[in-house]
């Protein structure tokens, strides 16, 4: 995938029309993707980007606020002369707001594009426990499975709670087991018993089968969109 550096809009030559070629170019590749209904890691890079020139036009201290984890000394340095040189020259500064005002309003249509395809996917996702669950449910399996696969995809799943910025967020990590055929045999409860006998590491599993009547890019599109549907099926739980 073609990809922007972080601070792409203020870098090398700083010219509306070179960075509009560049953006457009850039954003071109994304919606081939999303013609594919290929979202990730695409949707959530635009949105990276989106942010950071939204940050950059609002706060001046922005690239430390973000990337500290990121950016080694040097590079930060390195960064805060570069804002430095731009704020101190008024044709530049010019010119990267209108650079800044563009790309932030292609890189919106296209997040939105983004949006469009991710809310299709989600809304035709159905979650349902397989047999009974247990009290804990930060650990388990689920079965992910679309309309014309006809396999059962299986993994485990582990949830987890981190903090940023005074908030608490849900991340979920998942680890694929295996396939198994979709057979009148081979039924979501007969699997789950075969884990429970062979994967002894989990011995009173929660596992839920997320299905779906159509077809998407399982990488790129519904395994991610999966785990973060269940994440909020877990949360409300």
């Amino acid at each position: 995938m073609k990809t922007l550096s972080s601070t792409w809009f203020a870098e090398g030559y700083i010219d509306f029309e070179l960075k509009k070629y560049t953006l457009l170019a850039y954003l071109q590749e994304i919606h081939k993707h999303f013609d594919q209904q290929k979202l990730y890691p695409q949707l959530a890079d635009v949105i990276m980007h989106y942010n950071n020139l939204l940050s950059f036009k609002h706060n001046k201290q922005f690239l430390q606020q973000q990337f500290p984890k990121k950016l080694a000394e040097p590079d930060l340095q390195k960064i805060e002369m570069l804002y430095q040189s731009i704020i101190d020259d008024d044709d530049l500064m010019k010119e990267l707001e209108e650079i800044i005002g563009f790309a932030a309003e292609r890189m919106n249509s296209t997040i939105r594009n983004g949006a469009e395809i991710y809310e299709f996917v989600e809304d035709n996702l159905n979650i349902f426990p397989v047999g009974l669950i247990p009290l804990e449910t930060s650990e388990g399996y689920f079965f992910l499975s679309d309309g014309k696969v006809r396999n059962t995809l299986v993994y485990q799943y582990s949830l987890s709670i981190f903090e940023k910025h005074d908030e608490k967020y849900r991340s979920m990590r998942t680890e694929f087991i295996a396939g198994w055929e979709r057979n009148f045999v081979n039924t979501y409860e007969n699997i789950k018993s075969e884990l429970i006998r062979n994967r002894t590491v989990l011995p009173n599993p929660a596992v839920y089968g997320i299905e779906t009547e159509l077809r998407f890019p399982i990488e790129e599109t519904l395994l991610p969109i999966a785990k973060r549907r269940l994440v909020k099926y877990l949360s409300a739980a």
